[in-house]
Order: C-alpha cells, then sequence, then structure tokens
C-alpha cells in the first residue's frame, strides 16, 4: 500500500490533499458528502439525509451528524499540510434531523499552534437551523502530505 505522507517539505496544495483525502475515504462518499468549499483551517461540507441513516426513533442517528462535522475537521486541518488526527471531539444535537434534510458543516478554526488545532463547526439544515454543536482538536504530527 502507497503511503501518502512523509517527512520532506514538499509544497502541496491544499485542495489536492482533501480531494485525495476525499478518493480514499470510502464513508465519506457512502454518506454523500460534498466538499463546497476547502482552505487551509476552514472547510465547508454538504449532504442529503437518507432513508437507511434513520435510527430507531425514525429520526437520524446522531452519528451521521457528527460523522459529517469529523469529515469537515479532518479536512481543514490536514488542508494546512501536515497529517492531523481527532484528539478529541464532542457534540451537541439542538434539533432533531430529518430523512431529506440537507446538512452543511462549517469548520472554523479557533486556535492553531505547532501539534494542536481547535475547531468549532457547526452543523445546520436546509432551513439554516443548527443541528448539531461540534468541537473538536487534532493533534498534527511532523509528517507532511505528499500527493
Amino acid at each position: 500500500m502507497k503511503s501518502y505522507f512523509n517527512n520532506k517539505m514538499k509544497k502541496v496544495s491544499n485542495n489536492d490533499i482533501v480531494n485525495k483525502m476525499m478518493e480514499s475515504d470510502a464513508f465519506s462518499q457512502w454518506l454523500g458528502i460534498i466538499i463546497l468549499e476547502a482552505e487551509q483551517g476552514s472547510c465547508k461540507l454538504q449532504m442529503t439525509v437518507r432513508p437507511e441513516m434513520c435510527n430507531g426513533f425514525g429520526i437520524i442517528h446522531g452519528g451521521i451528524t457528527f460523522s459529517l462535522a469529523d469529515s469537515a475537521l479532518a479536512f481543514a486541518s490536514n488542508a494546512h499540510g501536515r497529517l492531523s488526527v481527532a484528539l478529541e471531539c464532542s457534540i451537541s444535537y439542538p434539533s432533531a434531523v430529518k430523512v431529506g434534510d440537507v446538512l452543511t458543516a462549517i469548520a472554523s478554526e479557533v486556535s492553531l499552534t505547532n501539534k494542536i488545532g481547535i475547531y468549532n463547526i457547526p452543523v445546520t439544515n436546509q432551513n439554516n437551523e443548527i443541528v448539531g454543536v461540534f468541537k473538536g482538536s487534532v493533534y498534527r504530527t511532523s509528517k507532511e502530505w505528499e500527493i
């Protein structure tokens, strides 16, 4: 299996990194995530909720909303060019999500140091109602992305 990471300094476009991540991310593909924007430290993703994403209560499983926000965290943090992995994540669900809802997650960088990045990621539906409030921290390794 080819490694896409190395320790050499190589300039790589942040969009190249996000595209490479998405290309090998079967779960984000299954979710139907569309990348609307991707920059260093920020990312905007969108997806439409399908019936197979429901839980036993007939509403969308919280893991779906969490996963959308988690993908936004991964793309925003890795777009800096260094391999970054989730350290801690939490989410609150102020409103239920239903089949057919169009969810949008927007990752914004709150703090970035040599080793740690902190991000806020609200998730909204097509009516701009907040359905998830996600906070994530990443550990920034010393490995640089190579495409």
